[in-house]
């Protein structure tokens, strides 16, 4: 059996910079908090979003038992330096590390200014894993724009409030517009891995994706409509099958149903998307946190020296 899954670690950074833990014990205590949650999970490979400090995630891995592998995206946008990852027990390789839109998308509006931006803040990165069954798994890694917004503050820095409901709503459409856009490549690379054969390749496209399972940048992601599961279609064979990723969330159970809490409403951001070939080994579906998760706000800064991490862990145990 192979524990397959995906997490935000939240700001993972060493201390002393800009954005960690302001002294080593936050920082240790945070490092031990993941550490403790991916093993409860008994998690054999893990999909990371918000690494900001890749030797941190090395950090992470060595408070794990066993030998642990990591490796990050090269991709990822210098005033906020998060990046995704892999965080992995079991043998891989990398096989794309992407960000640039497609051909056909055009650059999209990023501000007041009009500067436009012609690929994803954080790219997305996909990995062909070894299991000890000796099967290939594929999993690609991804963390849309996020839908906590920010705005221009006097010399460079950021503010969280909107001078008024216009600029709010500007922004808001202008981070909309990039996860469309970032949905939309990552898409394409999904594409790239199932080659049209996902009835016999095992392809996960996994990650903190900004949106709930029926926001349309979700739906960007899953390919060919139809045979969602959940819906009468579900267990029809039909033409869509080769190119389809189906979303585990009907899978969860209800009461572990979402991966964050904002201002005191649960959602379900984080998904574990999956190639029919994989549909038959996923029947089990968790999230997992430590204890209550913390209920977020508007100001990401105000968690810099939280514990562990403001998202659950989700994951699927696939069998043999």
């Amino acid at each position: 059996m192979t524990v397959a899954g995906a997490w935000n670690v939240e700001n993972l950074f060493r201390p002393d910079g800009d954005f960690g833990p302001r002294d080593a014990d936050t920082y240790q205590a945070k490092i031990q908090g993941l550490a403790d949650i991916i093993s409860r999970a008994d998690a054999d490979v893990l999909a990371v979003e918000e690494v900001g400090d890749p030797t941190a995630l090395d950090d992470v891995a060595a408070l794990l038992e066993g030998e642990w592998r990591t490796v990050t995206s090269a991709i990822f946008e210098p005033a906020h330096p998060i990046r995704v990852g892999f965080l992995s027990r079991l043998p891989f390789e990398v096989i794309a590390d992407v960000a640039t839109f497609p051909m056909l998308v055009q650059p999209v509006q990023a501000d007041d200014t009009g500067a436009t931006i012609q690929k994803m803040g954080r790219g997305a990165l996909a990995v062909r894993i070894r299991e000890d069954s000796g099967r290939d798994l594929v999993m690609a890694a991804c963390h849309l724009k996020s839908k906590l917004l920010s705005f221009p503050g006097p010399g460079g820095t950021s503010r969280f409030a909107p001078h008024d409901e216009g600029e709010r709503a500007r922004v808001a459409g202008y981070a909309l517009d990039r996860r469309t856009a970032e949905a939309v490549t990552v898409r394409a690379l999904a594409d790239d891995l199932l080659a049209g054969d996902g009835t016999t390749r095992q392809v996960m496209v996994v990650g903190d994706l900004n949106d709930e399972p029926q926001a349309a940048t979700t739906q960007i992601l899953l390919g060919p409509p139809g045979s969602e599961l959940g819906t009468p279609g579900a267990d029809r064979p039909d033409t869509g099958d080769a190119a389809r990723l189906w979303n585990l969330a009907p899978r969860l159970p209800e009461e572990e149903r979402y991966s964050r809490i904002y201002h005191g409403r649960r959602e379900l951001i984080d998904h574990l998307l999956v190639s029919q070939a994989l549909l038959g080994r996923t029947a089990e579906v968790h999230t997992l946190h430590p204890g209550t998760l913390p209920s977020i706000t508007d100001d990401p800064a105000a968690r810099r020296n939280a514990p562990a991490s403001d998202h659950a862990l989700i994951y699927t145990r696939l069998s043999n």
